[in-house]
């Protein structure tokens, strides 16, 4: 068929059915949001058969190809796209939220800090708790305190190897290793 025989006929059988097919999607498939794709995929798919001027009944095939597309674009938009994941350290970004073992865990060494904290002499716990909760530098902690930066800094590398060896007779820690102070 030319181009020109397949315009007319286009014209003649198509083109009149053009605003009962529209309503015939709008009413069956209102959730889709553009209903002019749906019609212009429907007539590329029905002028993509060889002869459409042989078919017998023109509208219900017409109706038939749109009900179609409008079932594939209802599938694709439906369709959770799914990408493959190469490196499981991608897998940390998926789950936020800890779970049980690692919630009880958290809890576990929450309680043995707060019981290396409680072993401390009282103004080396007080050195330690503005450091590393409150976020006081040596400097701060010495002027809130009255005490030599010094004097603060050996509070700190004494409660931190306390603190330590606390937490390693309870097997929360490593065994201490080369270079770790000892007393």
């Amino acid at each position: 068929m030319s181009p020109s025989d397949q315009a007319l006929w286009f014209a003649e059988s198509v083109r009149p059915h053009e605003p009962a097919l529209r309503a015939f999607l709008l009413r069956r498939f209102s959730s889709l949001p553009d209903h002019d794709d749906l019609v212009q995929e429907t007539y590329v798919r029905l002028l993509g058969i060889c002869e459409p001027q042989r078919l017998a009944h023109t509208r219900a095939f017409l109706f038939t190809i749109a009900r179609n597309v409008a079932i594939d674009h209802v599938r694709r938009k439906r369709r959770t796209p799914v990408d493959s994941i190469d490196d499981t350290a991608e897998f940390a970004l998926l789950e936020t939220a800890p779970n049980a073992a690692e919630l009880l865990d958290h809890a576990h060494r929450h309680e043995a800090m707060l019981n290396a904290l409680g072993a401390l002499p009282a103004r080396c716990r007080e050195v330690m708790l503005l450091r590393y909760v409150d976020g006081f530098s040596a400097q701060e902690i010495a002027v809130q305190l009255g005490l030599a930066a010094a004097t603060v800094r050996v509070h700190l590398m004494k409660g931190v190897r306390d603190c330590a060896q606390f937490l390693r007779t309870r097997g929360l820690l490593d065994a201490a290793e080369p270079g770790d102070a000892e007393s």
